[in-house]
């Protein structure tokens, strides 16, 4: 998924902003008296920013709820008034009560009241059929029981100095001026997954990768030399106990890694996952420098296979 846009297609990112009751999973809508509608919480994507990044900040803005991103729902496509194109992405994203009772929602000119109300009653009271759409395969998602899931975000350092031009160790290359660029433009669309443990390689140009995430999250990174390029080529690396110890975990985590490493970072997340189709995981790891894959497991059953996959990079308005 990326966030580049054909010239005049306006991309904009939002969510199904979900709630368990006792009964059926409760959605949540908002009416915009501007637009007389109701709807689910989105925006336009702004200059600098990508895709996920976008999707936390309008839920944010519209419902005063800081969520994490689940599973990616798709996109939908629609011509606006003016005949351009549109297209907006969603994920599921969970309130749970503590979240919901730090809401800072106050109605306004652009959201004049939130509306918690069952799938079968949002697919009544939203104004547009794509809208209902994306209900649909959220509600398709929760009825096998793969609604709430916590991600293993996969991330390649950025561009780094080559090695022909560093006298040192290969450890202790540092990124260049465009690698930071990249590390500084994903940092705000990984934290919209809200990770809770971020791990590094123990390389250099890793941990700088990793640092403007650490930042905005306020999370340290553990380095660990078991997904390093080094243990890789040594054969000493140590992926699967890696991967198996995320997997116990069941919390959102980040691992930032090489180039060579991340496809069996992936491929161990699909095989300990038990995922039959592992092709989405293959294709997912050939990242450029810079970029993540996004692999989404369900909470309660981490072994019934990957849930989504989705690759995102650095904002194309940055010079990288």
């Amino acid at each position: 998924m990326s966030s580049a846009s054909p010239r005049g297609l306006v991309l904009a990112a939002g969510a199904v902003c979900w709630r368990e009751t006792d009964a059926d999973p409760q959605i949540l809508v908002v009416r915009r008296p501007r637009h007389r509608d109701v709807s689910l919480p989105k925006g336009k994507v702004d200059p600098g920013e990508t895709l996920p990044e976008t999707a936390a900040r309008e839920i944010a803005e519209e419902t005063g709820l800081i969520l994490a991103l689940g599973a990616p729902l798709g996109m939908v496509s629609y011509a606006l008034p003016n005949g351009r194109p549109k297209q907006v992405h969603y994920w599921a994203a969970e309130v749970d009560a503590e979240t919901e009772t730090q809401s800072s929602f106050a109605p306004n000119e652009e959201i004049e009241s939130l509306e918690w109300v069952a799938v079968h009653r949002a697919r009544k009271l939203l104004t547009y059929p794509h809208d209902v759409d994306v209900v649909a395969r959220f509600a398709a998602l929760h009825a096998l029981g793969r609604a709430r899931t916590f991600a293993i975000v996969a991330l390649r350092h950025g561009k780094a100095v080559p090695p022909a031009e560093w006298a040192g160790a290969d450890e202790t290359r540092p990124l260049t001026e465009r690698g930071l660029v990249q590390a500084m433009s994903v940092a705000p669309g990984i934290a919209a997954f809200r990770p809770e443990k971020l791990i590094s390689s123990t390389a250099v140009r890793c941990g700088s990768t990793v640092a403007p995430t650490a930042r905005i999250t306020g999370l340290p990174v553990s380095a660990n030399a078991a997904i390093s390029q080094d243990a890789f080529e040594q054969g000493t690396g140590g992926v699967p106990k890696v991967v198996a110890k995320r997997l116990r975990r069941r919390v959102s985590a980040v691992l930032c890694s090489h180039g060579p490493v991340l496809p069996q970072i992936l491929a161990e997340l699909g095989r300990q996952s038990a995922t039959r189709d592992a092709a989405p995981l293959r294709a997912a790891s050939a990242l450029s420098p810079g970029e993540y894959a996004v692999v989404h497991l369900s909470v309660e059953q981490p072994d019934s296979g990957v849930v989504a996959v989705e690759v995102h990079g650095p904002a194309p308005t940055h010079p990288v």
